[in-house]
This record gives C-alpha cells, structure tokens and sequence, in this order.
C-alpha cells in the first residue's frame, strides 16, 4: 500500500462550516471513498485554512479516476469548491498538491 499526502488551502472565512461538513460525511460518499481504493483517508485543518490530507492507496491516481466516475463524488466536488482558494474552477480532489514523503518509521522487528 502507498501513502500520499496532500494539501489544499481553505477559505479563512469558511473554516468552521468546512470542518462541520466533515463531521457528517454522507455514508454514500464514504462507501464510495472505500470501493474505490481510497484507505486509511485523514483531513487536518490548521487555524490558517491549511488542508493537510493523508491517503493510502495502491495507485492514487486510479483511486482518483474511479472516485470522479461516482455521481456522489460529483455532487459532493460541486459543494465543496466553494470553501476552497487557488484551485481555477477544477473540484477539489482534482486539485490536490501531493508532498514528497521524506521519511517513514517502519515498525521495528521487535513489535
């Protein structure tokens, strides 16, 4: 399985609306997220609108192609755009700045 991080930057003045839109995800958009790859998937908001997201995944960009063929993730692309800066008019998980892993703790032998 590989691990990718991303971030994307929030509307400083939509924070608080954005985090509660998370706190209720649709179970269809969930169960979407999981038929189509996606494992292990986080979100982390900073005060200053910094989305820090972290996925695994076998092939991200195929788990992203199977995600944009759902009519859920549609729907939830369209309503969630409106909370996000510097992304030119293209959904959210489209827009996605993938950061380089530079390190990783493996389990030890002993655990």
């Amino acid at each position: 399985m590989n691990r990718y991080c991303f971030c994307l930057q929030v509307r400083k003045d939509r924070l608080d609306e954005y985090a509660e839109r998370h706190r209720d995800v649709w179970p269809d958009m969930q169960a979407a997220l999981r038929d189509s790859g996606w494992h292990n998937y986080s979100l982390f908001l900073r005060d200053d609108g910094l989305l820090v997201g972290y996925v695994e995944a076998e092939d991200l960009e195929a788990a992203q192609k199977a995600m944009a063929a759902t009519e859920v993730n549609t729907r939830w692309q369209a309503e969630m755009a409106q909370y996000f800066t510097g992304i030119d008019g293209r959904p959210p998980d489209e827009s996605f700045v993938l950061l380089p892993e530079i390190f990783h703790l493996t389990p030890s032998t002993e655990d």
